[in-house]
């Protein structure tokens, strides 16, 4: 079949063009039609398949087989349309709600219109500068690993504080009258406060209390009711082993802790070799996203993308044997945060996206015939021109195209970004141990002064004993 397409500059996000479908192509289809109704259905005194039109428009309805036909033809000219303008659209094309049918020995012409993404710019054309941490293993990180490593030996005893907990502590506690949750049952149980994967209600019951209080808690689990009495044993400190020869030999197999520090730093680095590359380029991309000149993303293309993020998710948790309900459940996530931060991810990538397109645009980047099958190589489909055959009667090839041309922009970043080396886990670990900064107070008059009520000295935690 051939057509003709004349676009229109897009306008509100929506293109418009003008598809003509030649004359000869028209006739073909209402013939085809023709013949798909003569063999599928049984006319009575004709074979099947060798049914006259008369007879077909005198039993169907020549309105109703011009209106197949023309469907058909919309169908087919689809991928067409999207091959023709290279372009991805977002949805689907669009036509009249009632179109003109086809009319046989004359040409059929139908307007068509479709969503596009925005033609956005950037703000700068140059490549952005970011940091990046050294293709060696520094100290910090070294030192960081050992620590990782060291929490594996790391033992609890009690921290001898009278206060009552707070969020964050590890307490041990003791579980008894369960009803509906015997998992949480147990003596000498140790319990993190962090706020992950522990009830709402046990965490508020355990805020505050001293060692040796009790509480009953209880709390709706789907359709039955937890019921169960909590003890506070004590508040833990975490006791960390000091690295020596000896612990590196019996914990981790090295001789001197000089040993193991060399092993780590070998990891760190084969690790560094695999990662680096990948962390440049989303950064870059981060960073290339930044620079859009677009002050919001249009609702329909985020939606796709959201859709895309999520199917890709689900399709990833389907192969390792999970279900999203599990996923969430491990990780103690409810699915509001889990939806509100993949909606924050579609809008990244869908900025990330438009400034690609931007970029490629500016760069003049193009995609030829022999980049595309290269593509399929890489693919490792079973027929490159089968495969090509079937995404171009899709109209799926110039998604392909645009894939290349971001593939070609992000090169080009990664080629001329200006990249400062830092040690990135050393100002982390620096920023963590710096106080904060406390606020000024304000000045009073010497009456208010005077009036105020001494400050009561904050209340002093009894250190644990030695």
């Amino acid at each position: 079949m051939n057509i003709t397409v004349k676009p229109q500059e897009p306008k509100d996000g929506v293109l418009t063009a003008e598809v003509t479908v030649a004359a000869a192509d028209v006739d073909a289809a209402i013939a085809k039609t023709y013949k798909d109704i003569a063999h599928k259905y049984q006319f009575q005194g004709f074979r099947r398949g060798h049914v006259p039109r008369p007879i077909i428009d005198g039993i169907i309805g020549k309105q109703a087989v011009l209106g197949q036909a023309t469907n058909d033809v919309l169908n087919d000219i689809e991928p067409m349309i999207l091959n023709e303008l290279d372009i991805v659209p977002i949805g689907r094309i669009e036509y009249p709600a009632e179109p003109e049918l086809l009319a046989a020995g004359t040409d059929y012409v139908v307007e068509c219109h479709m969503d596009v993404r925005p033609d956005a710019g950037l703000t700068s054309y140059d490549a952005p500068s970011i940091t990046m941490p050294p293709a060696e293993a520094t100290d910090a990180e070294i030192d960081l690993q050992l620590d990782q490593l060291l929490a594996y030996q790391t033992t609890y005893e009690d921290a001898k504080l009278k206060r009552g907990v707070k969020a964050g502590d590890i307490v041990s506690v003791n579980i008894e009258n369960v009803e509906n949750g015997e998992r949480f049952a147990g003596q000498n149980r140790m319990i993190n406060l962090d706020g992950a994967a522990l009830p709402e209600a046990m965490s508020a019951a355990l805020t505050g209390m001293k060692a040796g209080e009790s509480k009953d808690v209880e709390w709706a689990d789907g359709d039955t009711t937890v019921k169960l009495t909590v003890t506070l044993n004590s508040i833990m400190k975490a006791v960390k082993p000091e690295l020596d020869d000896e612990l590196a030999k019996k914990s981790f197999g090295f001789d001197t802790v000089s040993e193991l520090r060399d092993a780590v730093k070998g990891e760190i680095e084969a690790d560094k070799a695999r990662t680096l590359p990948g962390l440049k380029e989303d950064r870059l991309v981060e960073a290339v996203g930044k620079q859009l000149d677009l002050e919001e993303i249009p609702e329909n293309y985020q939606n796709q993308i959201f859709q895309e993020l999520a199917s890709e998710f689900l399709n990833t948790l389907q192969r390792q044997g999970l279900t999203l309900d599990t996923y969430l459940g491990a990780r103690g996530i409810d699915m509001g945060s889990f939806l509100e931060d993949l909606c924050t991810q579609a809008a990244d990538r869908a900025r990330q996206s438009l400034a690609l397109d931007a970029l490629a645009k500016h760069l003049g980047l193009t995609v030829d015939a022999d980049e595309v099958r290269a593509e399929f190589e890489k693919a490792n489909v079973g027929d490159v021109d089968a495969a090509i055959a079937e995404w171009t009667g899709d109209g799926r090839i110039p998604a392909i195209r645009e894939s290349i041309k971001r593939t070609k922009a992000l090169a080009w970043l990664v080629e001329n970004a200006i990249v400062e080396t830092v040690d990135e886990v050393a100002e982390r670990l620096a920023a963590e141990k710096k106080p904060a900064k406390k606020k000024a107070a304000k000045k009073t008059t010497k009456k208010k002064a005077e009036e105020a009520p001494a400050e009561a000295p904050a209340e002093v935690e009894e250190a644990p004993a030695e």
